[in-house]
């Protein structure tokens, strides 16, 4: 494996990651490889892609036929998922390289962040299996309310004792960088090979993980409206709790026996300490018995609890398990207590249910227990299970908690049970509110996701999506209605709709959209996200098969539609097509070199058209000699003075530069990222620097976001679409147009006005001193406006003329023919202001394949750009921000 690199974006709880990885068969025969990945449990894979040598096979999400044999029958080259670690799955593919050939995986999928004991928490997965040459994760946090307690724990590996708790205080892993100011973070972890080894010699890393929260200024929550959806988050705070009703219900059977049931009693002991005086509390054993502490609910009382510990201490192993006994015993002390209680105060009730195994005993039907427990609880109990070990019917307990309000949790067999007992607890010690309800106008607001929910606990999050029927509305009225502890609350507010730039300027995304009309956001994928899991969920609780079958219909739906791999769907690669020879015999034909292997449909919310194939570039396009390209040389067309100026910028590797800045206009920005390479031997530099990365963002009309380097160009205007660049195609959608000629260059054109040329060089055998690089021509500028900044983009607009000093020699040569070289030394360019002496140079451009000659601006072109070179330095990839531009030109 070469390279392992993961990278998210979170944007309002909602993530983004993209998983690639890259191997390389060194033998001189074929070789098994095979990629593997855990995925959170919550999360839905949207897209996998595998390139094999020049192949490439394009994962697509289809409907899942009811009957086996779904799954593409690739010769040895097949993608599987199966449940791995605690909340997570496992995604595996596996394939042959052929000899002396390389490979390259990429995986998305996305996720809603769940709010857990007041922290979000975003975990990757970093367990490639063997040491990495080149390994990096990288994480960019977008939250516009505003970030609070940023942290990241060190790497944690549940399989090993004593992994997880207690760490958290040795902060970061190594080699991790966090820079963050209120609204956004990027966190980076990028250990070299020594310190991968020092980790774990056998590149299983652990889990990275970042845990955060946001502030929350208003008692009704953030809502968040755009492009026709909306989210609401709702977790208010400073409220008092809740008394709570609560029976902890234990499996005593044999199969307890042991460490399990030590573990079990001990955090039992922890958690009722922590009850509150106002609680109210019992406790039962099962097994093949119901035993009963006491046959009603007791006040939380220093003598209470000490009994309610020896009870528990005394319980002993043996016999079967009859789990529908035992909650039919624990709902009966509930409902009797609330019954015959005149309760002045608003309580909630809760059963917490732990077993490892499967009814043996009593009623052991399945569907029975469910029926019999859901008209027993009536809606008015919370039942919140946990199942330890690989025995316990985990189908069972989900079932029970979802059809009555509840969570469950699995505990494996190797894990602390008791740690997990009380890490559950804590989420639901503190109820705050219970019966909420949230209301929005019927005929303004369609297609919510639940807005009826029994609690809301402390440090958790009740989250609501939706679609609004009017996207012109200026207002959306919202009323959250709930019980507290002493009263009925209601809360409204008028949520004002604005266009929001929500999501704007945001580093690597691989999803989020713009704001034009009928253009996915990431407010639309959270909605999709959280519509197919309650659809699951629904699926999953019904009994009734017509209901079941139309429940599943419409998952099924709305998973192929958002590209979401779910239990409806499945992922099929398709065949790579073959080349049908060279780009003059196929071009203008729709299957030109069969772009269908890679294209994924760019279609947004609305009726807006398909992606379209068009007449393919000639790759010796003419384009403009304004440009940057090789170590970087940069070379500035001034047509009106027919001059052209040339320059260099010795920049650092890893340091983002920003080549066009026009955001705020035209609404297209580029920044390019510098890689870096030993110096040749013959050479005065210390080491060269090449592009290895082109970024184009295009706000306007429609978001687009673009990422090139020479083996692919990513590109996310409507749905991510990954394009190699060893293959002709040509894909456009609403104004934008990506033309890939294959290992030769990638044409950008947008709305017809503004076009930019990436040269892609490649090595075959690259010396020590070379690398595969870009080359970055803009061919159109027509569209750009006059307050366009940036390297290359402030002299867009600007005229140049060439004087001959020192003084008395005011002679104008800028119509002059080029003077031999060494009869220029004091030649001075005036340019914006500015006076620059120049020398007459002559430099290579397009592939080496042209000759120009151009003034050249020497010490990096202190004295010719303005401001200084950090002032073109971007944070990130697809940063928008520049402190120079059209006042600072001017006031040159």
């Amino acid at each position: 494996m070469t390279e392992f690199s993961v990278k998210s974006t979170i944007i309002s709880r909602y993530a983004f990651t993209t998983v690639s990885c890259r191997m390389l068969n060194r033998a001189s025969e074929d070789q098994d490889a095979e990629f593997q990945m855990q995925i959170p449990a919550a999360a839905f894979i949207t897209n996998f892609t595998m390139l094999i040598g020049d192949k490439v096979y394009q994962g697509e999400i289809t409907e899942k036929e009811k009957k086996n044999g779904d799954r593409v029958k690739e010769k040895r080259n097949k993608t599987t998922e199966e449940n791995e670690e605690k909340g997570t799955d496992m995604f595996r593919a596996s394939l042959v390289i052929p000899s002396k050939d390389k490979a390259a995986f990429l995986l998305s999928y996305e996720e809603l962040l769940q709010r857990r004991l007041g922290k979000y928490e975003h975990v990757i997965s970093v367990r490639p299996q063997q040491l990495v040459g080149r390994l990096t994760v990288e994480v960019n946090v977008l939250e516009k309310s505003g970030l609070t307690s940023l942290e990241v724990p060190p790497l944690h590996n549940s399989r090993q004792k004593g992994g997880g708790k207690g760490e958290d205080d040795l902060g970061p892993p190594p080699s991790t960088v966090i820079n963050q100011n209120e609204t956004f973070a990027k966190v980076i972890f990028k250990p070299s090979v020594v310190q991968q080894a020092k980790i774990a010699q056998n590149g299983i890393l652990g889990d990275f993980i970042i845990r955060y929260d946001v502030n929350r200024e208003h008692s009704i929550g953030d809502i968040q409206v755009l492009n026709g959806y909306f989210v609401h988050y709702f977790a208010p705070k400073d409220l008092p709790p809740l008394p709570k009703n609560v029976v902890f219900v234990l499996d005593t059977s044999a199969s307890m026996v042991g460490t399990k049931l030590r573990q079990t009693k001990d955090a039992l002991f922890t958690i009722l300490h922590d009850l509150r005086p106002q609680d109210r509390f019992s406790i039962i054993g099962f097994s093949n018995r119901i035993k009963v502490w006491k046959d009603h609910l007791l006040s939380v009382t220093p003598l209470n609890i000490r009994d309610g510990k020896i009870y528990i201490h005394h319980m002993s192993p043996s016999g079967g398990t009859d789990i529908n006994g035992a909650l039919q015993t624990a709902i009966g002390l509930l409902n009797n207590y609330v019954a015959h209680n005149d309760i002045e105060d608003r309580s909630v009730s809760l059963i917490i249910f732990l077993t490892d195994g499967k009814p043996t005993v009593g009623e052991t039907h399945t569907l029975k227990i469910l029926n019999n427990t859901k008209e027993a609880a009536r809606g008015r109990i919370c039942i919140f299970t946990i199942g330890i070990g690989n025995d316990v019917d985990f189908k069972l307990l989900e079932k029970l908690s979802l059809e009555n309000c509840g969570l469950t949790r699995r505990v494996h067999e190797e894990e602390d049970a008791g740690s997990q007992l009380i890490g559950f607890y804590d989420e639901i010690r503190t109820p705050l509110l219970s019966d909420i309800r949230v209301d929005y106008p019927p005929g303004i607001v369609e297609h919510a996701t639940k807005t009826l929910f029994p609690n809301y606990f402390n440090g958790s999050e009740i989250i609501i999506a939706g679609k609004l029927a009017d996207r012109r509305l200026e207002h959306l009225h919202v009323e959250v209605t709930a019980s507290n502890s002493k009263k009925f609350v209601v809360l409204k507010t008028e949520v004002p709709v604005e266009p929001q730039k929500v999501g704007n300027d945001v580093p690597g995304s691989p999803r989020p959209k713009g704001d034009g009309e009928g253009d996915p956001n990431h407010v639309e994928r959270l909605w999709s996200y959280l519509t197919v899991k309650e659809l699951l969920s629904s699926w999953v609780q019904s009994n009734d098969e017509p209901e079941k079958e139309r429940l599943r219909q419409r998952a099924q739906a709305l998973a192929v539609n958002y590209h979401f791999l779910t239990p409806f769907t499945s992922m099929k690669l398709k065949r790579p097509a073959a080349h049908t020879g060279g780009l003059e015999d196929v071009r203008g034909m729709s299957a030109a070199t069969g772009p269908e292997t890679v294209m994924q449909s760019l279609r947004g919310a609305g009726p807006q058209p398909g992606p379209t194939l068009k007449k393919l570039y000639d790759p010796r396009i003419k384009i403009s000699k304004t440009s940057v390209d090789g170590d970087p040389h940069f070379v500035v067309d001034f047509p009106l003075s027919k001059l052209t100026v040339c320059f260099n910028i010795d920049g650092q590797p890893g340091d983002i530069l920003r080549l066009v800045s026009d955001h705020m206009d035209s609404g297209v920005t580029v920044n390019g990222e510098l890689i870096g390479a030993p110096a040749p031997p013959s050479g005065h530099k210390k080491q060269r620097t090449y592009f290895r990365t082109i970024t184009i963002l295009i706000n306007k009309p429609e978001r687009s976001y673009l990422e090139i380097t020479p083996n692919r160009v990513i590109l996310d205007g409507g749905d991510r679409l990954v394009l190699p660049c060893n293959q002709s195609v040509v894909v456009g959608s609403r104004g934008l147009e990506v033309s890939v000629s294959a290992n030769a260059n990638v044409t950008v054109t947008i709305q017809g006005t503004i076009a930019f040329v990436i040269l892609i060089h490649l090595y075959k055998r690259p010396a020590p001193f070379q690398r595969n690089h870009l080359g970055f021509y803009i061919a159109n500028s027509r569209g750009l406006s006059s307050n366009c900044h940036g390297l290359l983009g402030q002299f867009l607009n600007q005229d140049a003329k060439l004087t001959e000093e020192p003084a008395g020699h005011g002679k104008n040569l800028t119509n002059s023919p080029l003077l031999p070289a060494g009869a220029t030394s004091e030649t001075i360019l005036k340019v914006k202001g500015h006076r620059v002496p120049v020398v007459w140079k002559q430099r290579k451009i397009y592939n080496g394949e042209e000759q120009i000659d151009c003034w050249f601006a020497r010490n990096s072109a202190a004295k010719l750009i303005d401001g200084e070179y950090k002032d073109y330095l971007a944070s990130h990839p697809f940063d928008t921000e520049t402190t120079l531009g059209s006042e600072s030109s001017r006031l040159n």
